[in-house]
Formats: structure tokens, C-alpha cells, sequence
């Protein structure tokens, strides 16, 4: 586990486009990933998140295309998620310049598939992606597939649990609630997902403010901040996001440029 804080900025593809919308809905077009990513790159980055976002909803592959230019522009990680249904799946992504690969409906579906490409690529490959609605029927954060419209009954912390134990090297946790709100992270789902394992927890889901990623890193104990409209559309910069945190006196990266 890294002792620095890092900030993730995210690309969710559609038609090979970025785009953003609010509670997984209302999408809009952002622009090129490829050019982005090379933007993020330059702008001190840690990792990018790379999610085609209907892969799984239109059972089909990821935009091999799309993923193999956008990871040429790189020299930080890269975590890809969209449509992995197997360890062949995962086998070309990584070949395709993955760093990581997230896995989101099909850990739900086939839990052994975590187990088996943690022991074929190595756990710290391994993010399970967990997508979270609050059950007031259940009283409990459930766990939502297939871009939030398929709900599982599982809930979120038992999950978190049992992800680790299978060999997850990373949770990237989104409260669906939260997301594209800019009301701030879901502080309270984050800390408790994160008493109940070990492993870095990526959390993502309604930046909106310098104060937000601060609060979600401390009080929320992420490792890892991740947001998309608030650097896409240049509200915030991760310069100044980074720039606040070690003002804050919380460990992150500075880049050299």
C-alpha cells in the first residue's frame, strides 16, 4: 500500500467518447480520451481509470482501439473496466497497456473469476469495482450491477470482505447516490467499507470541491481520490487538488513539471 494519497482522474467511454452524466444518467459528450489522458498525464496524475462504461450492457468487448492509443500516450498506471468476463478478457487488456484491470458485474456473477486472475496476474492487478446504492428497505449500501440498473441484494461491506478474500488487490468503491452531484464523496460509506478490509479503497462519486477530497481522504480513509466532470470540464485542476492536500498536510505527489 502506498503511503501517498492519489488522485485518479476517470474516463468513462461510451462510442469510444468520454462522456459524463449524473447518477449513471444524462450523459454528456466530454471530448477524445486519448487526448486526455495525455493531458492527465502531463497535469500530475497518479493513475487513470479507463471504463467503457456499456460494455457490459451491451455484452460485447472493450474499444481495444480506443484502450491500446490512449495507453500509448501513458507513463502512469492505467485501469481498465468494461466487459471483463474472464482471464482472456483480462490477458488482452493488460496486453493492450492496462496496468490494472476493474472488474465490476462479472465479479458479482462468477466470483471464482476473481480468485483465478488474482493467482494468473498477481492480486495488485486486481480492482474490484463496487457500485453502491443505499437500501433503506434493507437498511444496508447494496451492491448495483450493469450501471446501476441490476439490483444484487448483496450487501456492500460483506462483499468488500469477501473481494479481499478472494484475492481483490484494490476496491473502487462509487456510491451511486453521490455521483455527478458534486455534493461531496460518501464519507460514511467509504470509512465503514474501509474498517472492514485491508486493502487501498479507490473511492469515487460526487466530488465538488477542494474540501471534498480532502474530507474522503481523512475522515472517509481512501487511498485514493477519483473524479471525472471536475477535472473534465476544468472546475478544478489536480495541480490544485494536490496543491490543497499537502497544504492539509496529507501525503501526496508533486509533480516535478
Amino acid at each position: 500500500m502506498t503511503d501517498y494519497k492519489r488522485i485518479i482522474p476517470c474516463l468513462d467511454i461510451k462510442d469510444g467518447r468520454i462522456v459524463k452524466g449524473t447518477n449513471f444518467v444524462g450523459l454528456r459528450d466530454v471530448g477524445d480520451p486519448v487526448e486526455l489522458a495525455a493531458v492527465y498525464n502531463q497535469s500530475g496524475a497518479d493513475e487513470i481509470v479507463f471504463l467503457d462504461i456499456t460494455a457490459s450492457t451491451e455484452d460485447r468487448s472493450i474499444l481495444f482501439d480506443v484502450l491500446e492509443r490512449t495507453a500509448a500516450k501513458l507513463t502512469i498506471p492505467l485501469i481498465v473496466g468494461g466487459g471483463i468476463r474472464s482471464t482472456e478478457d483480462i490477458r488482452k487488456i493488460l496486453a493492450a497497456g492496462a496496468s490494472k484491470v476493474s472488474i465490476s458485474s462479472a465479479a458479482v456473477t462468477n466470483p471464482n473469476l476473481i480468485q483465478q486472475a488474482a493467482e494468473e496476474f498477481g492480486r495488485q492487478r486486481i480492482v474490484i469495482a463496487i457500485d453502491v446504492k443505499w437500501s433503506s428497505e434493507n437498511n444496508y449500501w447494496e451492491v448495483v450491477t450493469q450501471g446501476g440498473r441490476n439490483f444484487t441484494g448483496l450487501n456492500a461491506l460483506e462483499w468488500a470482505r469477501e473481494v479481499e478474500e478472494l484475492g481483490a488487490g484494490e476496491i473502487l468503491l462509487t456510491s451511486m447516490d453521490a455521483d455527478g452531484t458534486k455534493n461531496g464523496y460518501d464519507t460514511q460509506l467509504t470509512a465503514a467499507v474501509a474498517d472492514e478490509v485491508s486493502i487501498p479503497i479507490i473511492a469515487s462519486g460526487g466530488a465538488g470541491k477542494l474540501e471534498d477530497f480532502r474530507d474522503i481522504l481523512t475522515i472517509g480513509k481512501a487511498d485514493a481520490a477519483l473524479a471525472a466532470s471536475l477535472f473534465h470540464f476544468q472546475e478544478l485542476s489536480v495541480q490544485q487538488v494536490k496543491d490543497y492536500l499537502a497544504s492539509c498536510n496529507i501525503p501526496v505527489k508533486i509533480s516535478k513539471a
